[in-house]
């Protein structure tokens, strides 16, 4: 038995089996110990060239309707995995790194600061920088990890939880705390054009994550990272929803949508050579 690929995505396996089955290609997939992975195996060492060479045009885009034809025509029904559910605690755990946990630690210090006192005191002191503030560096970001509620603070956070984890445990601890402090410090400009300092909340730099990530696993699948696309859009509806005064909150429109445009610019830029791939073929 010949390893071909391990797949975070189990769908995304079964896809690729399915389609070699189509060409008469047997594979099978087999979890890994630790059930994060999915791997792909081939028994024919005689066809690891062409299963290699489709692997490739595959992973450029497994969207292809081809492969969900031959998931139809060859899919099977006893499958041999079964769907994480990424909404255990066990499952989030396991994606945190230090930074995913050590920011949602600071928030939930930060928020239990905001009901001991005032939540001007604490703007005070970590609000965006105005006046002779322009030098206290960390106002540039610390906005982020203020909190008013506790439906703002633990909406937030479980987002963050779940989309900075998968950037941090696959992509690695500086690739998230660049995203953090780019999206960080755009969505707070973008927010203080029309609020000054009196904002805070995280949902900016989760906008960001919202797309960063969608549009990296659209793009790099094999990385493992992606977010369902309901998801992406219920963010997007929220945002509508936002502007127009539908909600009943106040919300930090300007934020979201500077962190959403900051995060589908970086995740173009991160992921430019599989559109020029594309357009070259």
């Amino acid at each position: 038995m010949i390893h071909i690929i391990s797949f975070a995505n189990p769908r995304m396996a079964q896809a690729f089996v399915d389609y070699m089955a189509s060409q008469h290609i047997h594979l099978q997939i087999q979890p890994s110990s630790e059930q994060q992975q999915f791997e792909v195996w081939l028994a024919d060492d005689q066809q690891v060239e062409l299963v290699r060479k489709e692997l490739e045009i595959f992973l450029q885009n497994p969207n292809d309707p081809r492969y969900l034809e031959a998931s139809w025509q060859t899919g099977r029904t006893d499958a041999q995995f079964q769907y994480r559910n990424y909404l255990t605690f066990s499952y989030l755990k396991q994606q945190s790194g230090p930074l995913t946990i050590a920011v949602i630690l600071l928030s939930i210090i930060v928020y239990l600061w905001v009901t001991m006192a005032d939540p001007r005191e604490v703007l005070s002191y970590l609000g965006w920088p105005i006046g002779d503030q322009q030098s206290e560096l960390w106002r540039w970001f610390s906005p982020a990890l203020v909190h008013f509620s506790i439906s703002h603070i633990g909406f937030n956070l479980a987002l963050w939880w779940f989309l900075a984890g998968q950037v941090e445990k696959k992509m690695g601890t500086g690739k998230l705390l660049t995203i953090f402090l780019v999206s960080a410090l755009f969505s707070n400009w973008g927010q203080s054009l029309f609020s000054e300092n009196n904002f805070g909340g995280l949902s900016g730099v989760v906008y960001a994550l919202v797309s960063y990530v969608w549009i990296t696993g659209e793009r790099r699948p094999e990385i493992g990272i992606g977010i369902p696309r309901g998801l992406m859009v219920f963010s997007i509806v929220w945002l509508f929803f936002g502007y127009f005064d539908l909600l009943g909150m106040d919300i930090a429109n300007a934020a979201h949508t500077s962190g959403l445009i900051i995060g589908l610019l970086m995740g173009v830029w991160d992921n430019r050579l599989s559109f020029k791939h594309q357009s070259s073929k």
